[in-house]
């Protein structure tokens, strides 16, 4: 399946509608636009193989950029809008892209990057800008029909940087067709219930991975996307009653902020029409996910999965009742949890995440860290710490790099985390280690409020009191700090990397 076909057989329905402005892009528009922009790949000298970098908002003009380099046979890097004009031309350089294509809206960051790369050409969205060539323009005399040389080309995108700098995931390209089926497609379909009929809500930033390759799978599909510019949580229930969508993707703090309005806000909207919420790329806290179950009915679903592609775990919503606090079982790759030594440990006990007999890792221009994520046996890691049952369920305990070890004691952050997310005065938290003369770390809880004041010495007590009748002592924080808000990527995941070091001497101006 391929947005080409559906562009024949029914090419005024739409592939996407932009959420606020209400653009609407048809299947036919979709077709004819993806055809101009490979033809203004080629002329530019674009190869199968070659790569192109993206970097703009929630633009309506993003998925056309992305399906003309799909249907060019080109690899085309989605880089975050958070990064700064330095890290995006270190993504530029390690990619090797030969044509970089941003938005107007960027401005005036696009104009630092392009001092940083003068030998890249340069598109943008919405017109000319600096030393950038309008894209539209550019490819406005383009044929609209296909180049004759069509090969399916892929993203290659880059992790989020959350312990260090990113790493690039470039796969092989397959040299077959444009409109060969994937398993994300095969999965969305057998799995989540994905199909033709399928009203999808995008909430997040369409640079990261589950964004971009779940709108384009529904492309495939025939499906239609509501692509939010920004998440609101108000506006994603009023979206959902008025396209009466019926699948989408989420991350746990979408659901915390829906849950946090009032009642009677929530009340409001009609959600009814939800028949598959998927949420995945960072841990859900239970208390989280039952809330969301009594609100919506049986159709969370959970997978834990990376950039990666090495394996893909798995819950529905009933299955997750059974066994609370897990992300599934295994549908790609074999779940194995390792000792420190690579050895295989028995059910639940705590330990490395590997899969094994599924998709290779290989990380661009990074040996190292290629080797990093293999064990002895040739199993594959992504980092992260937990167990599985007797029946094969895997419960996330943390990320290795974020355990914090305190008078000998291992503690892993995320279970600390849970429980202070559903204080009613928390609108996210995150805990580090923090340095400690006697204990080596000791735990410091940092916290978002719900209503900055700007004098929390009451609210800290108050957390203090909870976190400790929650929790055990080695476990409860010693400390607990404020920020006005956290370093959180749009897309769930917490740059814990920064606040960790304001701790220990690198930057003491984020933590107050």
């Amino acid at each position: 399946m391929h947005p080409y076909l559906h562009a024949q057989s029914q090419g005024d329905k739409p592939a996407y509608i932009m959420a606020g402005s209400g653009e609407v892009v048809t299947y036919a528009q979709l077709d004819q636009r993806s055809n101009q922009g490979a033809h203004l790949f080629r002329s530019l000298g674009l190869v199968t193989g070659d790569v192109i970098a993206i970097l703009m908002e929630n633009n309506a003009r993003f998925f056309e950029v992305a399906w003309a380099a799909q249907r060019a046979g080109l690899y085309f890097v989605c880089v975050s809008t958070k990064l700064t004009a330095g890290e995006t031309e270190y993504i530029l350089q390690d990619c090797g892209a030969k044509v970089f294509i941003t938005s107007t809206a960027m401005d005036p960051l696009i104009d630092e990057i392009a001092a940083l790369a003068p030998d890249l050409r340069l598109f943008a969205v919405g017109g000319p800008h600096g030393a950038y060539a309008g894209f539209e323009e550019a490819r406005a005399g383009c044929p609209t029909t296909p180049v004759a040389d069509e090969t399916a080309g892929s993203d290659m995108l880059y992790s989020s940087g959350t312990t260090g700098r990113p790493k690039g995931v470039k796969p092989a390209l397959s040299g077959g067709p444009i409109d060969a089926p994937h398993a994300l497609q095969m999965m969305a379909q057998g799995l989540f219930g994905f199909s033709g009929d399928s009203v999808y809500l995008s909430p997040a930033p369409l640079y990261h991975a589950a964004p971009l390759r779940w709108c384009m799978t529904v492309h495939k599909l025939g499906g239609t996307v509501i692509v939010m510019e920004k998440f609101d949580p108000e506006a994603a229930l009023a979206l959902i009653e008025k396209y009466k969508i019926d699948r989408g993707q989420f991350v746990p703090t979408h659901f915390v902020r829906m849950l946090k309005l009032p009642e009677e806000v929530r009340a409001k909207y009609d959600v009814s029409s939800m028949k598959s919420a998927v949420h995945a790329a960072a841990p859900c806290p239970v208390p989280v996910k039952e809330q969301m179950i009594a609100w919506w009915g049986p159709v969370i679903y959970e997978y834990y999965a990376g950039t990666e592609g090495n394996g893909f775990c798995w819950i529905n919503s009933e299955n997750w009742l059974a066994h609370k606090g897990s992300v599934g079982q295994a549908v790609l790759g074999e779940l194995r949890i390792c000792d420190e030594d690579g050895n295989a440990l028995p059910p639940r006990t705590e330990g490395a995440v590997y899969f094994a007999n599924g998709p290779a890792v290989n990380y661009h221009n990074a040996p190292d860290k290629t080797a990093e994520s293999y064990n002895q046996h040739g199993w594959t890691t992504l980092g992260d710490v937990g167990w599985i049952d007797e029946e094969g369920y895997l419960y996330l305990t943390d990320r290795k790099s974020f355990m914090i070890i305190s008078g000998g004691v291992n503690i892993y952050p995320q279970e600390i985390e849970n429980l202070l997310i559903t204080h009613p005065k928390v609108a996210d938290a995150a805990v580090v280690g923090a340095p400690h003369e006697e204990m080596g770390e000791q735990v410091v809880a940092v916290i978002q409020p719900l209503a900055w004041t700007g004098d929390h010495d009451e609210l800290a007590a108050e957390l203090m009191a909870f976190a400790r009748a929650n929790l055990s002592h080695v476990k409860s924080p010693r400390r607990i700090d404020f920020m006005a808000e956290l370093p959180r990527h749009p897309t769930g995941k917490l740059y814990k990397r920064l606040i960790r070091d304001a701790y220990w001497g690198k930057d003491e101006s984020r933590i107050v």
